[in-house]
């Protein structure tokens, strides 16, 4: 493999998303963003929701909503473990926002509640940017 690109694979519960050559990616982690260029240091890390943006090293390149999980970088391989990777285009601006709206009206009564619709709020606003980002970006949802 050349020293311009790294291996990627993107795994879900269901199935392998993708397992090819890329060149730049960058993912949500729990704590921020991370970026990763060929022959970047090893690292594991946990990932968190958001965007994840892989450019292909045949050209292209293709962005999914990943949540929760984790992700791995060892020698010229990246592994990301995600709860679920929902590619970006099959995102609705329309039903991100419906689904922020329900988020935010319920009202939790306990701890357990709350911390669920915390959860709930932080998944609807991150897929309510992206689409938003997407859409601002010309690229539609």
């Amino acid at each position: 493999m050349a020293s311009d690109r790294f291996q990627c694979t993107l795994i879900t519960p269901e199935a392998r998303v993708f397992d090819e050559e890329a060149t730049a990616v960058v993912l949500p982690l729990h704590d921020g963003s991370a970026g990763v260029l060929p022959r970047r240091a090893p690292f594991v890390a946990q990932l968190g929701l958001g965007e994840f943006k892989v450019t292909f090293a045949e050209g292209g390149s293709h962005s999914y909503f990943v949540e929760d999980g984790f992700v791995q970088m060892v020698g010229d391989k990246l592994t990301l473990l995600a709860q679920s990777a929902i590619p970006v285009e099959q995102l609705s601006q329309h039903e991100a926002d419906a689904e922020l709206a329900e988020a935010n009206a319920r009202k939790p009564q306990t701890a357990a509640e709350m911390n669920q619709v915390g959860k709930d709020r932080a998944r609807a606003r991150a897929k309510v940017d992206i689409t938003r980002r997407f859409q601002e970006q010309g690229r539609g949802i």
